[in-house]
């Protein structure tokens, strides 16, 4: 029976992350930038492990503040979702994922993540954005179109009523900014 666990990258040895890391990679098929695995560090980490130890899905929460319109949200960001290839289709993806809704919940005002699969995270209650995507680069704000379809929110409490359709904006980082 498969168990969930959830972990700050400070609590976690480099064993676990350097099996978080390779996990992540081959669920991606090796076109996992060291930048965007940099992205996954700094906050949670949710873990599926099977009974004997390996890592078989995980999902990162990290802090990030995003921008709608004129006000900041204290956004819990997910990163890294991923789930071991000979396992995916199994439920271990939709498990991390309600875990991180959860730490998401616990300490932040909003979830945030981008993604080319929609379908996925709309069925555990993540909307799309469909207001215009902006990187914040010190004073500068530059437009993303190319990021316009990716975003996704998970709205609650205090962003439940959150403008879907208001500008949104993150901070410029290495790597992917969204």
């Amino acid at each position: 029976m498969p168990t969930t666990r959830v972990l700050t990258t400070a609590q976690a040895s480099a064993r676990f992350l350097a099996e978080a890391r390779l996990l992540v990679d081959r669920a991606f098929a090796g076109d996992l930038a060291e930048e965007d695995w940099g992205h996954a560090l700094g906050g949670w980490h949710v873990v599926v492990a099977g009974d004997d130890g390996d890592l078989l899905a995980h999902a990162a929460v990290v802090p990030r503040v995003l921008g709608v319109g004129d006000r900041p949200w204290r956004t819990g960001y997910v990163e890294a979702v991923a789930t071991a290839p000979r396992r995916q289709g199994a439920g271990l993806g939709s498990l991390v994922m309600a875990e991180a809704a959860r730490v998401v919940r616990r300490n932040h005002e909003m979830g945030a993540l981008s993604t080319e699969r929609h379908a996925f995270y709309e069925r555990l209650g993540w909307e799309r954005w469909q207001g215009p995507t902006y990187v914040r680069d010190g004073a500068t704000t530059i437009r993303t179109e190319d990021e316009d379809d990716g975003v996704m929110v998970l709205r609650f409490g205090p962003s439940a009523e959150v403008d879907l359709t208001a500008s949104i904006s993150c901070e410029a980082r290495p790597g992917d900014d969204w």
